[in-house]
């Protein structure tokens, strides 16, 4: 198995910090909660880790959902977690473990990015009959109600995050260009535009808890999905600047390395996995 690193990026210092190596679990996509834990996936779990390092992961037991896949969102309310599991639903659950809700229903993949700041709607990622080219956003309240859609098929749309003022859902569509760019849409499907327009491939835009800044993962030109085991680039983007995002941080990795919001409570910092080869 190859080894996976949960790293620190200080946007202060411009310093990285190792914070756990695992080769036993494939660790990828973390959250930071609010007392400084970092929710991982591994193998299909959910684990908890010291953000600072101090302790070993610890797996968060969860009754009644099939294995999950990396994409999870922690809620405002600071104790709930929506989880995507691998039967195309979305979940509701506690970070202290236990029973689950299942929020989704009906046909389709549902692959959760976004839950709304007031903690009533979720943005994921609907999937039509397992083809990824009819990948589009939808909404949908946390109690399976409202179930809204965004975006038309053909954009291969990803990665639906809203801005922590709840104006504008950030993601990465294909729409554009062909390839992924960074774009923003509001919550009513209105006013699409793109933001980056480099020849990488841009994904998984996340703010940071004040809005002031957003991280996104770039690949190489040609790259196409998401896919693991590339070399890729962490980008940086200061008081909404698209145009300027400068690399902070490049690294063996892609796929797990921060497919869901990781950013501190204050904002100075975001988690990240990388997998060196050895």
């Amino acid at each position: 198995m190859k080894t996976c690193r949960i790293q620190v990026y200080d946007v202060t210092t411009a310093s990285t910090t190792l914070v756990h190596t695992s080769s036993t679990v494939h660790f990828e996509a973390p959250n930071w909660t609010a007392d400084g834990h970092l929710i991982l996936n591994g193998d299909g779990l959910l684990w908890s880790l010291p953000a600072d390092g101090s302790g070993e992961p610890r797996q968060i037991s969860l009754d009644g959902v099939p294995e999950l896949n990396n994409d999870h969102v922690l809620a405002p309310d600071g104790e709930t977690v929506y989880v995507s599991a691998n039967d195309w639903h979305i979940y509701q659950a506690s970070l202290r473990g236990g029973p689950v809700r299942r929020v989704t229903s009906g046909a389709g993949m549902h692959f959760l990015h976004g839950v709304s700041p007031d903690g009533e709607t979720l943005a994921y990622v609907g999937i039509e009959q397992q083809d990824w080219t009819t990948a589009s956003l939808w909404t949908v309240g946390v109690d399976g109600t409202r179930t809204t859609r965004l975006t038309e098929s053909g954009g291969t749309d990803d990665g639906p995050e809203y801005t922590p003022d709840g104006e504008w859902i950030y993601f990465n569509t294909e729409r554009f260009t062909g390839s992924a760019q960074i774009a923003r849409i509001r919550p009513d499907g209105t006013g699409a535009e793109q933001l980056t327009f480099d020849e990488r491939v841009n994904w998984f835009p996340h703010f940071a808890p004040d809005g002031s800044r957003a991280v996104y993962l770039s690949y190489p030109p040609g790259t196409t999905g998401h896919p693991a085991d590339r070399n890729v680039e962490l980008c940086l983007v200061e008081a909404d600047d698209w145009r300027s995002a400068q690399t902070v941080v490049r690294l063996p990795g892609g796929q797990g390395t921060i497919n869901v919001n990781s950013w501190s409570p204050e904002g100075s910092r975001f988690a990240y996995v990388d997998y060196p080869e050895g």
